[in-house]
């Protein structure tokens, strides 16, 4: 089986506003909040389901 090309969410610190929405949602711990900023700490964990992107409030969250 070939490995799954997965990227992990890219979170922009210019919208995030720590409120952890996203860290919350992801059902697998990719998110941890660092200096009041969501951060990726598990990209290995990520399953590209979108939960984070759909809960964070302002966009901080992509897939691009």
């Amino acid at each position: 089986m070939d490995e799954l090309n997965i990227m992990p969410p890219k979170i922009s610190d210019d919208e995030c506003v720590g409120c952890g929405a996203c860290i919350a949602a992801c059902p697998n711990s990719v998110l941890e909040l660092v200096d009041d900023k969501a951060k990726v700490k598990k990209a290995e964990s990520c399953d590209d389901c979108k939960a984070c992107q759909e809960t964070c409030p302002t966009g901080a969250v992509t897939f691009e």
